[in-house]
């Protein structure tokens, strides 16, 4: 029971961390994380290092770890089980995914909402085998990040990664 008492507030406190940061990903976009670069991996790092201490508060044991890792990976299987099984719910945490080109023609509010600039939006339909804006007849953002691009008339469909920004340090 004490160890109960114990590892209690580890538990609790790897909830709520849990919780916000599935949050923030949703608040602030998935388009960030469709590929890391360099600044969004040492984001994620120095994210996960602010939020250890608040996981495990004094506790710097292994045990202590191992309890907050293993709740993270329980509620993580939670989560993944409630929006296989409401798709609602996944729709809610992702997002819905965004036609940013349609038959040739640029959605601009979809383009704002996404943070996306039309210069990134070229690259991505070159990075797909298209030369033109004008040549594609659909553009989606994926809910993953991703944007997938239909030219030829529906005939040729590319769901390539979103390139990765250019590194600071080459």
């Amino acid at each position: 029971m004490e160890y109960i008492h114990h590892y209690l507030p580890i538990v609790i406190s790897s909830a709520a961390v849990y919780v916000f940061i599935v949050a923030a990903i949703r608040l602030f976009g998935k388009r960030e994380f469709a590929q890391l670069s360099i600044v969004d991996l040492v984001f994620v790092l120095l994210i996960s290092n602010a939020v250890q201490n608040a996981m495990v508060g004094p506790d710097t044991t292994l045990a202590g770890g191992l309890v907050a890792a293993s709740t993270l990976f329980l509620l993580n299987f939670i989560l993944r089980t409630l929006t296989y099984r409401f798709p609602g719910l996944l729709n809610f945490i992702t997002g819905h995914a965004m036609i940013l080109i349609y038959k040739g023609e640029v959605n601009e509010e979809n383009l704002r909402k996404a943070h996306i600039s039309i210069n990134e939006l070229l690259e991505t339909v070159h990075e797909h085998g298209t030369d033109a804006i004008k040549e594609v007849d659909l553009a989606i953002l994926e809910t993953d990040g991703n944007i997938s691009v239909i030219s030829d008339n529906f005939k040729k469909r590319s769901n390539r990664p979103r390139k990765r920004r250019k590194k600071l340090l080459s």
